[in-house]
């Protein structure tokens, strides 16, 4: 006996459920489940210099409104531009290589240099505003981090440099 095709199988109906009225219909993007294949990834994204950007969940994807999800490749010896993220908050989980995330830190009184270096299966935290960036400083191995922020799409920030946020800045307690 032949097993029956998997409902996930097929490109035209990844979404089947049994239960959902008319299984011919097609569905508004906030009434299914979204499937983004890895080759399916959207590059028309905010970039940094440095970087590659691509989209797998965000609004224009599948219509998500308070989440961006996407992948980052940073190039071996190469440093994005410095930047901030706006009012999202991102969070970033390392899938290959060891990216460096650096900011400044003035909590000792004066600015210092912050370097975060991590590893594959490390997190960072983002908070919003805060203007960072991420360095790749292996000579031959490309970094992977999968992005996922409090915005439905990607806010990048360009600035000339680093800086402390004070207490008057938008992310100020």
């Amino acid at each position: 006996m032949a097993t029956p095709p998997h409902p996930g199988d097929s490109p035209e109906r990844d979404a089947f459920h049994p239960d959902l009225p008319d299984h011919d219909a097609p569905l508004p993007l906030r009434a299914r489940l979204h499937h983004i294949r890895a080759g399916a990834l959207d590059g028309d994204t905010a970039q940094t210099g440095g970087m590659r950007r691509f989209a797998a969940i965000s609004g224009s994807t599948v219509g998500s409104e308070r989440i961006w999800m996407g992948q980052t490749h940073v190039a071996p010896d190469t440093a994005s531009s410095n930047h901030h993220h706006g009012a999202s908050e991102t969070a970033i989980h390392v899938v290959k290589g060891h990216p460096e995330f650096v900011f400044l830190d003035d909590s000792t009184g004066a600015p210092q240099e912050v370097r975060l270096r991590t590893a594959p299966g490390d997190y960072i935290f983002v908070p919003p505003y805060v203007p960072h960036r991420e360095e790749n400083p292996s000579p031959d191995e490309e970094a992977v981090v999968v992005i996922a922020r409090s915005t439905q799409e990607a806010i990048v920030v360009n600035l000339p440099e680093l800086y402390v946020l004070d207490e008057d800045s938008p992310a100020g307690n």
